[in-house]
């Protein structure tokens, strides 16, 4: 299948990149700094900025379906990308995207009226990564797309177990942290199998 990824350099989208292609299929990647990603016969990479529309829409030109795995590192990128990329499918007709988000844009176990983040399920001050990954959800939300976005909770470093649980909307009871390469794992399969469309995923141990 004809792929395009956004975030193909982190720590969790370089997993599915390598997964994906092993897999046989073709992958068009945007990246800033190309020299980063391992060169691969089915792989094309084009230069540019996920803030940039053109490069967006050229990425995204001629695929099939779409990933994002585009991080905050205390920037907009992640909200600027969002609506653009949306366009850009919606131009492409194409309906499937997969993202990788966070645990904290789940719904509450506090109140179920406000996410994660907002209710204070987790020990965490800072919610600037968390408003900007609900400003993607809302942008995804708002479209007609056949969207999952896999919400990891404390992302260690460490190998697939292929042991772990998911649940719709919320983060699985007691879930403490997920692994970055089962989440990869996850996500590559979910792309295909499509079996939580338009939902928020929680990942978790």
């Amino acid at each position: 299948m004809r792929i395009s990824m956004f975030g193909g350099t982190g720590r969790v989208g370089s997993l599915m990149l390598k997964q994906l292609l092993e897999n046989g299929h073709h992958v068009t990647a945007l990246a800033r700094n190309p020299e980063k990603v391992p060169q691969h016969p089915n792989l094309t990479v084009i230069q540019g900025d996920a803030k940039e529309a053109a490069a967006i829409a050229s990425t995204i030109l001629g695929s099939e379906v779409v990933v994002s795995a585009l991080g905050t590192d205390k920037t907009t990128t992640l909200s600027d990308a969002l609506p653009e990329i949306i366009q850009a499918m919606k131009d492409e007709d194409i309906k499937r995207i997969i993202t990788i988000g966070t645990a904290g844009i789940l719904q509450s176990r506090i109140d179920s009226n406000l996410l994660r983040y907002e209710a204070g399920d987790s020990n965490r001050k800072l919610t600037a990564a968390a408003e900007e990954h609900h400003a993607a959800y809302r942008a995804l939300e708002a479209s007609d797309l056949d969207w999952t976005i896999v919400c990891p909770t404390y992302l260690p470093d460490g190998e697939a177990t292929g042991n772990y649980r998911t649940e719709d909307n919320l983060l699985p009871e007691d879930g403490k942290q997920i692994s970055t390469e089962d989440t990869a794992n996850f996500a590559a399969f979910e792309l295909f199998a499509c079996n939580h469309l338009r939902a928020r995923v929680g990942i978790a141990y």
